[in-house]
């Protein structure tokens, strides 16, 4: 009992040696205010080139559209889900970004009444000293108004979890994925007309780690040890990094469509803009859940694949042999297509019966995910089946060639366009007793394989890009 309990132990602190790094990060006491978190997305902001001409920037009011509050699993709450500083928030990223020059606009009543405060001081010391009074500055106005808002917060988008318990011993982890969505446009305040739109999402994820002990150490004595952690990501900073994400959009899109530039010229526009499509591109052929969706337009595949082949008669002594294909598949659709299948495997069902056969099939195959890197399979299909001599011709005779029926599933794994892998098993139904050489048996005889194959794509059909599901 004593060497169990050890072992226990052990595989507990390994545990969280090895997948738990927050749960030795706990606080132990009060911590001292702090600087403000940046964002991988704040320095991107920061390594922008400069502007050729700062552009004056008015913010009314960026705020939370949601009218959402805090989900709970008890009660209700007036808490919103999102913070209502997003205009402070966005204000404070034009600022890193140094394209723009923001302007108060907020809180632009306050300003307007500090103003009128300086005018009536000032003209009663005029009054007083007989003196004319100085003039205030202008107030800059706006070039540029950015309105928007937070949208949407979807809460729940995305749950799960794992956990095993054996003998009062167990762990478990539980997830959850919120996302927040983000729009800004620009406006020009000149002819009111809406220069650009962008929108981002992010997605907020939250996490808890739960390991536990109950067992009987010795008579009436129980051991109980519980621990664990949660970690919820902030949503302030999920929405700090949508908005930045957001203004730096902005800007590349206008540079894009010419309604800016940086200092330095066409060059560096040409760089920014061209890195920029590359990633919308690899962001537009992704989907919700984080899904990768590939740019797949190929209506022909070739393949070739090897595996074994496995009997099943009435003999119990079938053991696994070699067996290789090739074959030609045609698109009708992404999802479906019509393949050509030949084969040629040995089956073994004792060491005096192991023949060589071939087949040719016309299959049926249903691609579950089509534009996804990896995609299961289903397949079937009627095929011939031939007995192969020793001297590896095929007996023609009308006895030797069966017709069997094919089902089977695989599983496909894209490399790049062109190239796949791909892992399969089939069910194949002869109709016939005479596979094994031995006709008068208890039933019609079948056989299995299992193979390994490679995939070439080719024949684009220049067909639109599917991007979302």
């Amino acid at each position: 009992m004593k060497n169990t309990l050890t072992k226990l132990c052990i595989a507990t602190i390994s545990f969280f040696l090895w997948g738990c790094g927050a749960y030795f990060n706990q606080p132990v006491g009060p911590q001292d205010a702090r600087i403000g978190e940046i964002t991988q997305q704040t320095k991107t902001l920061y390594s922008l080139p400069e502007p050729a001409e700062p552009i004056i920037a008015g913010v009314y009011n960026f705020k939370d559209q949601t009218g959402q509050y805090k989900n709970i699993e008890t009660g209700s709450t007036f808490s919103t889900a999102v913070t209502q500083g997003a205009t402070t928030i966005l204000i404070k990223a034009l600022e890193d970004s140094k394209w723009f020059r923001p302007i108060e606009r907020e809180n632009i009543s306050n300003l307007l009444n500090e103003r009128n405060i300086i005018r009536s001081t000032r003209e009663e010391y005029r009054k007083a000293d007989d003196q004319t009074p100085t003039r205030l500055t202008p107030l800059l106005f706006a070039g540029v108004l950015l309105e928007g808002g937070i949208v949407s917060y979807d809460s729940n988008i995305l749950t799960g979890g794992a956990g095993a318990r054996y003998f009062g011993t167990g762990a478990s982890t539980q997830y959850r994925q919120d996302r927040i969505t983000v729009y800004l446009r620009a406006v020009s305040t000149n002819t009111g007309e809406v220069l650009k739109t962008v929108y981002v999402s992010k997605t907020i994820l939250s996490q808890a780690v739960d390991v536990s002990l109950f067992k009987y150490v010795n008579f009436q004595r129980l051991l109980e040890v519980e621990t664990g952690f949660t970690k919820n990501e902030p949503a302030q900073m999920a929405v700090q990094e949508a908005i930045e994400k957001s203004v730096e959009m902005l800007i590349v899109e206008g540079i894009k469509d010419r309604l800016w530039s940086t200092r330095d010229g066409e060059e560096k526009n040409k760089e920014i803009v061209d890195a920029y499509l590359n990633e919308k591109e690899e962001e537009e052929s992704t989907g919700l859940y984080e899904r990768r969706f590939l740019n797949y337009d190929f209506r022909n595949t070739l393949y070739a694949n090897f595996g074994t082949a496995l009997v099943d008669g009435d003999y119990e002594t079938g053991v696994l042999d070699y067996k290789a294909g090739l074959g030609y598949k045609y698109n009708i659709i992404p999802e479906l297509s019509i393949n050509g299948d030949f084969q040629i495997f040995k089956l073994n069902s004792t060491p005096e019966i192991n023949h060589w056969w071939a087949s040719e099939s016309l299959i049926v195959e249903y691609n579950m995910l089509p534009y996804d890197r990896v995609s299961p399979l289903f397949f079937v299909g009627p095929g011939v089946l031939h007995f192969v001599d020793d001297s590896g011709f095929l007996y023609l005779q009308k006895w030797d060639t069966f017709f069997n029926m094919k089902f089977g599933a695989g599983l496909q794994y894209r490399v790049s366009k062109r190239i796949s892998f791909e892992l399969s098993g089939e069910w194949n139904v002869t109709f016939t007793d005479k596979i094994d050489n031995t006709p008068r048996g208890r039933r019609d005889d079948y056989y299995y394989t299992f193979g390994l194959g490679l995939n070439y794509h080719f024949n684009s059909t220049k067909s639109n890009i599917r991007t979302n599901e």
